[in-house]
């Protein structure tokens, strides 16, 4: 595995996997890496001749200062885990690296943005975007992996592409989770023990709200699910919504949309967490 920090170092390294016709896939990542992120290494590694991976805590998606200054960073740690993972090169780069000036873009996503986590986070996706497509035009990936945990944000990236006519191809993929049911996350490093266990709760409703989804409307199924996680003195629920999994707007029934997806932000103690379930 090749470590470069420079955009310099990048290309070069890029150029001789490309100078045979090498396919490159790229996985974006801010580093505390998990499974859940190998998991996406291993599949990019899988279908490319060529596997790289960014490492790159982005401050213009963080509309919380204090957020940014807790976000775990173990780079040694991360290039360890990439290696055993088959990355080929890993680019960890410094602001400057990415920002050499400030980034002023600011994109319109229509409603994309404006409902669940970009409703949460104002700017959230606004700095998603100038960092993925910064890295898209650094990297020259031929196709790109995310997880599905991030399902908003995968929805934001798939618009910018086609907004910015980038020649990648966008990889969706399924949430990797704990044997108990949590969605990997790299905030789960901030919960203790008891915060974890509590933290089940958020996915075992989940998949009990679509095991049961034929017996109850779906706004019964958006209170059954608040309500069940809201019962543990350390979760609260920060938001459920049902929506269409295309456009990202609410529905009110079932049969509104052949698409449907419901995502979730839960508070457990300080960490904020999120999951989804895809129900069609």
């Amino acid at each position: 595995m090749k470590t470069v920090k420079t955009v310099a170092e990048l290309q070069q390294a890029i150029s001789a996997g490309k100078a045979d016709g090498g396919k490159v896939g790229f996985v974006p990542t801010m580093g505390a890496l998990h499974e859940g992120h190998l998991h996406l290494v291993r599949r990019c590694k899988s279908e490319n001749d060529i596997c790289v991976v960014s490492v790159f805590v982005n401050p213009t998606q963080f509309n919380n200062p204090e957020d940014l200054e807790k976000y775990p960073r173990t780079p040694d740690a991360d290039c360890r885990l990439l290696e055993s993972a088959g990355c080929d090169i890993v680019f960890l780069p410094g602001v400057e690296d990415i920002y050499p000036e400030p980034d002023t873009r600011v994109f319109d996503f229509g409603t994309l943005d404006k409902v669940m986590e970009g409703k949460m986070r104002p700017g959230h996706f606004n700095g998603v975007a100038q960092v993925v497509s910064r890295l898209f035009d650094l990297v020259t990936p031929d196709f790109s992996y995310f997880g599905e945990k991030d399902f908003q944000q995968v929805a934001i990236i798939r618009e910018m592409v086609k907004q910015l006519n980038i020649p990648v191809q966008v990889i969706q993929v399924p949430i990797v989770r704990e044997e108990s049911g949590l969605a990997m996350s790299s905030r789960n490093m901030r919960l203790t023990d008891s915060e974890k266990k509590d933290a089940v709760a958020i996915s075992k409703a989940l998949f009990q709200s679509k095991e049961d989804m034929a017996s109850y409307s779906l706004k019964e199924t958006v209170d059954r699910v608040i309500a069940q996680i809201n019962e543990i003195d350390s979760l609260d629920v920060e938001y459920f919504e049902i929506v269409d999994s295309v456009t990202l707007q609410p529905v009110d029934n079932w049969s509104d949309s052949e698409n449907i997806v419901g995502c979730i932000t839960v508070f457990c103690g300080q960490v904020r967490l999120i999951d989804n379930i895809i129900y069609k």
